[in-house]
């Protein structure tokens, strides 16, 4: 909470402006006076200004890996509430994003989620939860990138993963899409620590999976070998340190 205070100190005199220009993007749904990708640059900008602002550098690499092509998901271990921010300043392109229905209804979170066509799932609803697979499925089919946390819900044990869902991974086997494997390090500490030292999160993005290598597999075995790729990304960057 307090890095979270210092950036709104910091960025306060801006807040205004930017609240209103995204309350604008929230309501053209239809993308009629702003494209998506007016929209997703916008919003990139503050979040990038945000991470300074917060004192967190953000360490990328393999961003040559992303498919050429639009219409992949990006499948990261969960960190925290910091994870969207790491990935918004590192992705030039737009991405969708699949998060817990308990911050829906946030005051800004709201809004972006309403400008970029975020959407939420209540996990406790498996009818609900696969409405919402099949949603996202249809709009990568349509060229849309996704971005899905499948551990479910994000680890609190630091650079430790917790066990991929199967279920997550049902909207790339329905639309044939690459799978983007993201590791993630250190994105727990610029929220879930009660500090405003200057903190380092890294963000590897790693080879995607086409759906040529992964036909024959079941979700289960996705979810493992997925899971399986990140953790030892992890621990080969962390003996790296």
């Amino acid at each position: 909470m307090k890095r979270i205070l210092l950036m709104v100190l910091k960025l306060l005199g801006h807040v205004p402006a930017w609240f209103w220009r995204i309350c604008s993007f929230a309501k053209d749904t239809e993308e009629q006076r702003y494209s998506i990708e007016e929209k997703y640059n916008y919003i990139r900008e503050i979040a990038i200004k945000a991470n300074k602002a917060g004192r967190v550098t953000i360490v990328s690499s393999g961003g040559e890996n992303l498919p050429e092509e639009d219409g992949y998901i990006l499948y990261p271990n969960h960190q925290g509430m910091f994870d969207v921010l790491a990935f918004l300043e590192t992705m030039k392109r737009p991405f969708s994003l699949v998060f817990k229905q308990e911050v829906k209804d946030i005051i800004l979170l709201k809004q972006i989620r309403e400008a970029l066509h975020y959407i939420h799932m209540d996990r406790s609803d498996m009818k609900q939860s696969m409405k919402v697979i099949l949603e996202a499925s249809n709009r990568v089919k349509a060229g849309e990138n996704f971005l899905i946390f499948a551990e479910g819900t994000r680890s609190r044990n630091g650079n430790e993963t917790l066990p991929f869902k199967a279920g997550a991974f049902k909207a790339a086997t329905r639309a044939k899409a690459p799978i983007v494997p993201v590791a993630l390090l250190d994105s727990y500490a610029p929220f879930d620590r009660s500090t405003t030292e200057p903190v380092t999160v890294q963000i590897h993005y790693m080879k995607p999976m086409y759906y040529e290598e992964y036909a024959g597999m079941k979700t289960t075995e996705i979810a493992l070998e997925v899971e399986k790729r990140i953790r030892e990304e992890i621990h080969k960057r962390m003996k790296a340190e």
